[in-house]
């Protein structure tokens, strides 16, 4: 792809987060830059979409990242590329990035994400879409030192119709990345194997639960997991098209 892009930023992590303004400096080498982007948290929203109430959108004159039209928005990250794309932006994007995300998406979770949901949206609308995710971490420096490398080779990659470049930055600095690992399929398994424990029950008859999830990552030769849990960024292909 030129240097002369549309670009559309959006996350679940919320218009104030730090990986979300990583992720829109690191796009204004490749065009102009719009961020369309949840007022708050919204991780774990998938693909879901708001069909019966209003959705608020407000424009972020104050947002840190300089060139930048940005907007928060009161829909989910679905939303905000719908919203975006039909209402929002004067054009276009030729393409949608989504994250940098606060925790990993990759294995079965990717079901569950937010940040790809919003980028499988992008794809679904003909438009070339990537995902960026890292660990819940403060410590940013593999995510930093490969970022502008990995979206410029992301932009280039060949994409069928609803496909997303998935790309997650493993834990820890950066001298103990290993690499880039690519073509990495989505595993089977899981970071968090869930449960749900009580937390209280009340007079009335109900009973509240809070999900609790226990550390099981571990991932098959080849898969995103296995290569997160190595140490490398990991690259790969998702689909919700069959």
């Amino acid at each position: 792809m030129n240097a002369n892009l549309c670009i559309l930023v959006t996350n679940d992590d919320g218009i104030n987060s730090d990986g979300l303004k990583r992720l829109a400096q690191a796009a204004k080498s490749h065009g102009e830059v719009w961020v369309v982007a949840p007022d708050s948290q919204r991780s774990a929203s998938s693909h879901s979409i708001n069909l019966h109430d209003t959705i608020e959108v407000k424009e972020i004159l104050s947002f840190s990242v300089s060139g930048v039209r940005a907007y928060s928005c009161s829909g989910s990250p679905a939303d905000c590329v719908r919203v975006a794309i039909h209402a929002v932006m004067d054009k276009k994007p030729d393409v949608v990035i989504s994250g940098i995300n606060y925790g990993y998406n990759a294995g079965t979770d990717i079901q569950y994400s937010g940040t790809l949901g919003a980028a499988l949206e992008g794809a679904f609308q003909g438009i070339h879409a990537i995902a960026f995710s890292e660990s819940a971490d403060p410590c940013h420096e593999t995510a930093d030192n490969y970022l502008a490398d990995m979206l410029a080779e992301a932009l280039n990659v060949k994409l069928g119709y609803g496909q997303v470049v998935n790309i997650n930055f493993p834990h820890g600095p950066l001298s103990e990345c290993k690499g880039v690992l690519r073509d990495r399929s989505i595993s089977r398994g899981m970071f968090f194997s869930d449960t749900y424990k009580k937390i209280s029950d009340k007079d009335n008859g109900t009973s509240e639960y809070m999900v609790d999830g226990k550390w099981t990552a571990i991932g098959e030769e080849g898969s995103d997991i296995k290569a997160i849990m190595d140490g490398y960024v990991s690259v790969g292909i998702v689909s919700n098209i069959q």
